[in-house]
């Protein structure tokens, strides 16, 4: 800097020379700024323990920790090493995915951009329609977010795992969720086998209520979209 504030003092100094000046030293300030992300990302990923698994997903029978899960656990320290994440979308490469980004910056001035590609087709698990479009859009950002928080910072989920900054979910919070989405494949397996429109009304009547009282909206959400599909290919006289 003191060179570029003598060579600017000097007025036989030609314009190239301080254009190649400044952009050194351009260059210099942003290895430096991307050295202290770093050395930040270490210090935050040295600080970020095992995070518990606090939900099961009803079709793979898997555990895995919620996008809230993982926020209540890492930004604190994120945010304290001088992190802030923003999330966006972008067109994708593949056909039927949506491209989630995340623009990490850090308060010395470097930004780094991660990126994933998710599926939005509204196929479940057993390749069937169990969800709209814009449903499937919406749980492929939420997947996105959710996956790009775990890969920045490296973190290893714990299926039993307390120790994740005290945010690890109660067992039994996992074994009532699991009793929710038993009931959830009953009822998806049982409409698959209706064969007419009142059979599938009559499983929706059913199944609504009882899957409100387990207070899980995403199931409830997920099987009001799969009997919806599945009314409109009987009354269209497609084969369920």
């Amino acid at each position: 800097m003191h060179a570029i504030t003598a060579a600017a003092n000097d007025p036989n100094v030609d314009i190239d020379k301080m254009e190649r000046l400044l952009s050194m030293h351009e260059r210099m300030h942003a290895r430096a700024n991307e050295q202290k992300f770093n050395a930040a990302m270490t210090k935050a990923q040295a600080a970020m323990g095992p995070i518990s698994a606090d939900a099961v997903n009803p079709q793979t029978r898997s555990t895995y920790a919620s996008y809230a899960q993982l926020n209540r656990a890492l930004r604190p320290i994120y945010t304290k090493n001088g992190f802030a994440l923003s999330f966006d979308t972008a067109t994708s490469d593949q056909a039927g995915h949506v491209r989630i980004l995340c623009y990490v910056s850090h308060a010395a001035g470097h930004m780094r951009t991660y990126r994933c590609d998710m599926p939005a087709d509204g196929k479940g698990a057993k390749g069937g329609d169990v969800m709209t479009k814009t449903h499937a859009s919406g749980s492929a950002m939420t997947y996105g977010q959710r996956y790009l928080l775990k890969l920045i910072f490296n973190v290893a989920i714990g299926e039993n795992d307390d120790d994740g900054n005290g945010a690890g979910a109660d067992p039994g919070d996992v074994r009532q969720t699991s009793d929710a989405d038993r009931l959830a494949d009953s009822l998806f397996h049982r409409l698959q086998s209706t064969q007419t429109d009142a059979a599938a009304a009559a499983l929706w009547a059913e199944g609504s209520v009882a899957l409100a009282e387990t207070k899980r909206r995403d199931l409830y959400d997920e099987f009001k979209d799969a009997v919806i599909t599945h009314r409109r290919k009987l009354k269209a006289g497609a084969r369920p």
